[in-house]
């Protein structure tokens, strides 16, 4: 499988998972529910694996998530125009959605070899992604949604720690599984790998 299967692998992969949890389809494990959006992930994973491809992954992906809300909104019979979701606040996700792909592309572009100094660059990277995502998302929603009549810096502030460690762990957890993965892929094929081989 050559470097662009791969790409366009992965980029099915994260893509169908953006779109199903982005849906809140119900998982098949008993009574668990919807598993949990996992956009931003989506887009920090994205970002990891499609670097080269970001002209056009990032508008794709970022046209799903939309195309998914517009579809989960109409299907309760609401305006998409008017719910109170799709606020002026609504097109900051482009930036926030951004931050998570720049994370990403970022942890690529400056990992090594050095296990240890690459996993610190993931924490760091999530992290800092993660926070100016939710600054954005959350921030733009706050103060400038209808939905809070009277904002504070107060208020605002209560709203973001609140919500941050939520989102902070549920992208955690799918960035962490996608580790273990990339791992568990990596030993498969060295092990897959005739003894003496090198790669040209």
């Amino acid at each position: 499988m050559n470097t662009s299967s791969q790409r366009a692998l992965v980029l099915t992969l994260v893509a169908a998972l953006l779109v199903l949890t982005r849906l809140h389809l119900p998982t098949t494990f008993g009574h668990i529910g919807p598993l949990p959006d996992a956009s931003w992930a989506a887009f920090f994973i994205g970002g990891y694996y499609l670097r080269g491809w970001s002209r056009w992954a990032f508008p794709l992906f970022m046209a799903a998530a939309v195309v998914v809300d517009y579809l989960v909104i109409s299907g309760q019979g609401i305006n998409f125009w008017t719910h109170y979701c799709v606020s002026p606040a609504y097109w900051f996700l482009l930036p926030a959605y951004g931050a998570m792909w720049a994370g990403g592309a970022l942890l690529r572009r400056y990992q090594t070899a050095n296990h240890g100094r690459t996993l610190a660059l993931l924490v760091g990277s999530l992290l800092a992604s993660v926070t100016v995502c939710h600054l954005l998302s959350q921030g733009s929603f706050y103060w400038l949604s209808p939905v809070v009549s009277e904002p504070t810096f107060a208020g605002w502030w209560k709203n973001f720690s609140d919500w941050y460690v939520p989102y902070l762990r549920v992208a955690a957890i799918y960035v962490g599984l996608a580790v273990i993965v990339h791992v568990l892929v990596e030993q498969v094929v060295r092990l897959a790998r005739p003894h003496g081989r090198t790669v040209d």
